[in-house]
């Protein structure tokens, strides 16, 4: 993408605008949705505590509620980027509400890839116009893959929303880089949310996600990849959590949530990774006792650093497409 300077700073403007407002929006919804969940039951334990709190779950509504406010800002003051951006704003409003069933009902894998699938479709029209129809048709797989990988990474206080904050970090630079501005105002929405959001989901956890919360990070990742054609960069920011799938699917294969082995909490109040069960980043990370909260740090330090090497990938890339 081609702009002028007075663009480029005009549209960097715009972007972090676009974060702030988004910011200012999940964080002011969440001490209210967070009494809102209590008050109508949707709750859960944090089993990685020894006391086992209650705490509020489905707190991803309030992401997707600073997310769509942010982007429809972006439209409004850029209305020339409003085709991608209202792709974008579809995408992972359709992908949110697959993740609030998901919360509530708790679907299958299998419905949740399809329905996750038929989410994706509308990224679709963003396709490049020489492109087959197989191409199309794996781009709405593509979502529903990332989503659920982000997905699969959780459970601990912060976790999720801080690997989505690195991955939002890496692809923000690389759109500054490659002056992909246009795709920075979906990156600068989705990372005010979530930096927001993780105020109250980090240790000791107020709110937690659930699926509304975790499945939109991967989607947002994916449709930068597609319109930034980023996709190299996408791929190396997912990294952790593709590590993270293939243990669980080479010692588990495919499992329901509700046959997992929860982690075990010592009476020290460290987490101990048990005997047996599927393996993961988490109990790979587990193999000695440690708190939830260096657990989480590894975790973060692990993508982190992949987040990095995809910056200077796009350093190296620029003006390439990938």
């Amino acid at each position: 993408m081609n702009i002028y300077l007075g663009e480029y700073q005009a549209l960097l403007l715009i972007s972090g605008l676009c974060g702030l407002i988004a910011f200012l929006t999940t964080y002011l919804t969440m001490p209210k949705l967070i009494n809102k969940l209590h008050n109508a039951d949707i709750v859960g334990k944090d089993i990685h505590k020894v006391k086992k709190p209650i705490v509020a779950e489905m707190g991803g509504i309030g992401i997707l509620f600073g997310f769509i406010i942010g982007i429809f800002l972006g439209i409004l003051i850029y209305p020339s980027l409003q085709f991608e951006l209202m792709v974008a704003l579809i995408v992972i409003l359709l992908v949110g509400i697959v993740g609030m069933v998901d919360d509530l009902v708790m679907l299958s894998s299998k419905e949740k890839l399809i329905l996750l699938w038929l989410a994706g479709l509308p990224v679709i029209w963003i396709a490049p116009q020489d492109v087959g129809i197989i191409y199309m048709l794996s781009m709405p797989v593509a979502i529903s893959i990332a989503a659920n990988l982000t997905n699969m990474l959780a459970g601990l206080n912060g976790i999720e929303s801080g690997l989505g904050i690195i991955a939002m970090l890496s692809l923000t630079a690389s759109c500054i880089i490659f002056n992909e501005l246009n795709v920075a105002i979906i990156t600068m929405a989705m990372l005010g949310a979530l930096l927001a959001f993780l105020i109250f989901n980090r240790h000791p956890s107020r709110v937690f996600p659930g699926d509304v919360g975790t499945l939109i990070i991967g989607a947002c990742i994916v449709l930068v990849a597609f319109i930034g054609r980023m996709k190299t960069i996408a791929f190396i920011v997912l990294i952790p959590n593709i590590i993270d799938s293939i243990l669980k699917f080479y010692s588990a294969g495919v499992i329901e949530r509700q046959n997992h082995a929860p982690t075990e909490v010592g009476d020290d109040g460290k987490l101990v990774r048990p005997e047996e069960g599927f393996n993961s980043l988490i109990r790979f990370v587990l193999r000695r006792p440690m708190s939830e909260k260096n657990v989480v740090l590894v975790v973060w330090l692990f993508g982190a650093l992949f987040g990095i090497i995809g910056v200077i990938l796009a350093y190296i890339l620029k003006n390439v497409i990938v």
